[in-house]
């Protein structure tokens, strides 16, 4: 086993990646399992996974596709007793799941908040002490990948209730990170530039694409395949075994603009 391998390997991981049926929970599955997990793809529906799922099968990987509502937590805990039947443990959490919209504030309906709230930040609270009451309870080493936004750190316009959901995605992570330190458990929050998505797409207008590139070093957005890196760093247990409560920030850049 060369140097790299060793230190990146999931060899033996069990990862379960919750919006693993979406564009970057996508993308991010493909580099776990591309590094030895067997990769749990989570979501709501499964023909979206399966072309994901033959894509990594076709690269030699393992991953097999579980439904789940994640904002329940009794379907959480029912996810996770589906997948220690299965896989025998769990190692790695990615909270992925995210949704958003572009009405104004003065337009948002309340049912509108409280599904982006209970989408992007809610599920991920309650996957978290799902997931998180296992791990401490385990006691072996294992670690949450919550996927933050660009957003969350510095609010943008017209994203209101998102920016908001994934602001409390940011605190929830760096407060776990604190928590669980000494109990072999990392919390890190991979944070997103713009990375055209499902989720996103409806408010890219022409104006606002100006807006950002010009606001973008790199002059671009990003591909979902460039967060495998930063997954892999966050994920492993060699390589990023000294990294917790961290905002890994994949952006182009565009977090270091001021004017």
């Amino acid at each position: 086993m060369s140097y790299l391998t060793e230190l990146f390997s999931l060899q033996g991981k069990t990862a379960v990646v919750i919006g693993g049926t979406g564009e970057l929970c996508g993308a991010m599955a493909e580099g776990l399992a591309g590094g030895g997990a067997e990769t749990v793809l989570v979501g709501r529906n499964q023909e979206k996974a399966q072309t994901r799922l033959e894509k990594i099968t076709a690269a030699g990987g393992n991953a097999y596709f579980e439904a789940c509502d994640v904002g329940d937590a009794s379907a959480l805990k029912d996810l996770l007793s589906r997948v220690l039947k299965k896989s025998g443990k769990v190692d790695i959490l990615v909270n992925g799941a995210g949704i958003n919209s572009p009405t104004p504030f003065l337009d948002i309906p309340e049912d509108e908040l409280d599904r982006i709230m209970d989408i992007n930040f809610k599920a991920v609270f309650l996957a978290c002490q799902v997931f998180g009451k296992y791990f401490v309870d385990r006691g072996d080493p294992a670690n949450i990948i919550n996927l933050g936004s660009i957003s969350g750190l510095n609010p943008l316009s017209r994203v209101f209730s998102y920016s908001a959901s994934k602001g409390a995605v940011h605190n929830l992570s760096k407060n776990l990170a604190r928590e669980w330190a000494t109990k072999k458990i990392r919390v890190n929050t991979l944070v997103p530039g713009f990375f055209p998505a499902e989720q996103n797409r409806k408010v890219l207008t022409p104006d606002r694409v100006a807006s950002i590139l010009g606001h973008t070093p790199m002059d671009r957005f990003g591909d979902a395949h460039e967060l495998i890196g930063a997954t892999l760093l966050l994920a492993s247990d060699k390589a990023g075994s000294f990294i917790t409560g961290h905002e890994m920030i994949v952006d182009g850049g565009y977090a270091s603009m001021t004017i």
